[in-house]
């Protein structure tokens, strides 16, 4: 079991800043000159730890863990990758969640979700799902058996207090619905946010996120721009790249979380590389969270129990 569940307590958030510099030409007065934008260095490295969830599912976290509680407004990473069913089969029966959203990426396999309100979908190789669980949602997430093997990903994403009881909303994004965008020569998946005058399939969230899946070449440069107050982090799927101003190896498995500046970037390795690239806006709210809610107090945690035992928990 997991050293530090689900049902512990998560609070964080980083800050990112850029700076312009001036030069002197010609003998001249010094004029100011933008330099070229900033790259992120990475702040933190860690390795995934192992860990089990649901009804019996192995797997490594990332954030979530003792060694990285929270980054604002990231809550929770976890990444299933196993070609033994026994590893994930027994999945994420019927459960409840509030206060926050959830976000499924299906690299290899498939996953059938349904909820308390009649919802039922389907999550193949490439879909993603964004759902935004609000006031109540009570849902179950099952992957499905298969030869070869399974490979997910759920990340959860806190909401701030004027958001958290909203109505409930999926976001059920289909494969062919993901732009594939090229840059450079390194190839893009676009779930959320935009790249070269496109734009991810994931809309109205409220913390604005960029959700990337890069594949890049052995030497591969791929750079890309991102909100210099929005906390971000790179998280690697395959081989190795060397991520930010310093060129830190981030190998599969591990979190590279990215410092102050404006742009990301990462070069493959020698047998390339896959990374998946997250930022978004922090909130900067007080975090309360036990078993599947996340709010702002412990009393608001109390009547969301309260709620679901008396069954009321999803109605408005």
């Amino acid at each position: 079991m997991s050293l530090f569940s689900r049902r512990d307590l998560l609070i964080g958030a980083p800050a990112a800043a850029f700076s312009l510099l001036g030069c002197r030409a010609n003998g001249s007065d010094p004029v100011p000159k933008p330099t070229a934008p900033e790259a992120r260095a990475v702040a933190m490295l860690l390795d995934g730890a192992p860990t089990m969830e649901g009804a019996g599912v192995r797997l490594r976290r990332t954030i979530g863990s003792r060694a990285l509680s929270v980054l604002d407004p990231f809550l929770l990473l976890d990444d299933i990758h196993s070609d033994r069913p026994e590893d994930y089969e027994r999945g994420f029966p019927e459960h409840p969640h509030r206060g926050f959203e959830t976000v499924s990426y299906v690299i290899s396999g498939a996953i059938e979700h349904r909820d308390s309100v009649g919802n039922h979908g389907r999550l193949v190789d490439g879909a993603a799902q964004w759902m935004t669980a609000g006031h109540g949602i009570v849902h179950s997430e099952m992957p499905a058996k298969q030869e070869g093997v399974f490979w997910g990903l759920q990340l959860w994403v806190n909401l701030p207090r004027a958001s958290k009881m909203v109505a409930p909303r999926y976001q059920d994004i289909q494969p062919g619905r993901i732009p594939e965008v090229s840059v450079s020569g390194a190839r893009v998946r676009l779930v959320a946010g935009e790249l070269q005058r496109e734009r991810g399939p994931v809309d109205g969230i409220v913390v604005a996120p960029t959700m990337l899946d890069v594949t890049l070449g052995a030497g591969q440069l791929f750079e890309h721009e991102l909100p210099t107050g929005h906390t971000s982090f790179a998280y690697g799927l395959d081989g190795s790249a060397q991520v930010g101003s310093e060129a830190t190896v981030v190998a599969r498995s591990q979190i590279a979380v990215l410092g102050p500046g404006a742009v990301f970037r990462a070069r493959g390795g020698s047998s390339g590389a896959r990374l998946l690239l997250l930022a978004a806006q922090p909130i900067g709210e007080p975090v309360a969270r036990r078993g599947p809610f996340v709010m702002n107090t412990e009393e608001e945690l109390d009547q969301a129990f309260a709620e679901y035992r008396a069954g009321t928990l999803t109605r408005i």
